[in-house]
């Protein structure tokens, strides 16, 4: 089953209804949480990781049975559709916040959620980076890179910064696909047998002309979330 809009919205009044003095996290972190739990080498059980989406303390403090059932089954079920894209295509859609103002894509959210779930299981993550071949290594050490930007603790120029936070909506899709390929071998399906693999193992940039022939950007049209 995809991912709505419905299913999404849904979702995300489920998260904000949370008590937000505890930091529950957003649709984009969930999603790339939830993403970085399903690219591990390491099955990682919900009861491990769904404490960790309602906050710092792990009490999502619900007002009653109803809602509990419903926001955790909406929160599993955004688990399972993530699975079976995964398992469709290592090119994942990450779901982005926008800034209203200014239109700009925030993938910050986004990777925080993702190197949130690389917590869990460092040892794991640690072994596939020294076993990786170099395409792996430097797909998750960009992730971790961009971490470390969104956390202001980069050692990246202000200039190399303002580069990197501009290609890094494009470029985080194909790092996820190439980690995927490595730490899930047996869940992904190889890139020569996908239906419709980006053409050299990418896909196309946000602005880039949409391939179906629309004529539209590709943000606009099927690279839109």
């Amino acid at each position: 089953m995809g991912r709505s809009d419905r299913d999404l919205d849904h979702l995300h009044e489920l998260l904000w209804a949370l008590p937000q003095e505890t930091y529950p996290m957003s649709l984009s972190e969930l999603d790339g949480y939830v993403t970085g739990i399903l690219s591990c080498p390491d099955l990682i059980p919900p009861s491990e990781w769904l404490p960790h989406v309602w906050g710092e303390t792990g009490d999502a403090r619900f007002p009653d049975l109803a809602t509990a059932e419903a926001t955790i089954s909406a929160v599993m079920a955004h688990y399972n559709a993530v699975a079976a894209e995964i398992a469709r295509s290592p090119w994942i859609e990450p779901i982005y916040e926008v800034d209203p103002n200014s239109d700009e894509t925030l993938w910050e959210p986004w990777v925080d959620g993702f190197t949130r779930a690389l917590r869990l299981r460092p040892e794991a993550w640690q072994a596939m980076l020294e076993q990786a071949d170099e395409e792996t290594r430097s797909a998750l050490i960009f992730l971790m890179a961009l971490q470390d930007i969104n956390e202001g603790t980069s050692t990246f120029t202000d200039e190399e910064i303002d580069e990197i936070d501009l290609d890094a909506p494009d470029l985080i899709p194909n790092c996820v696909a190439a980690i995927l390929l490595v730490s899930r071998p047996g869940v992904v399906l190889e890139p020569s047998n996908l239906p419709h693999a980006p053409t050299q193992g990418k896909r196309p940039g946000r602005n880039d002309p949409c391939p179906c022939g629309s004529g539209r950007k590709y943000k606009q049209c099927c690279g839109k979330n």
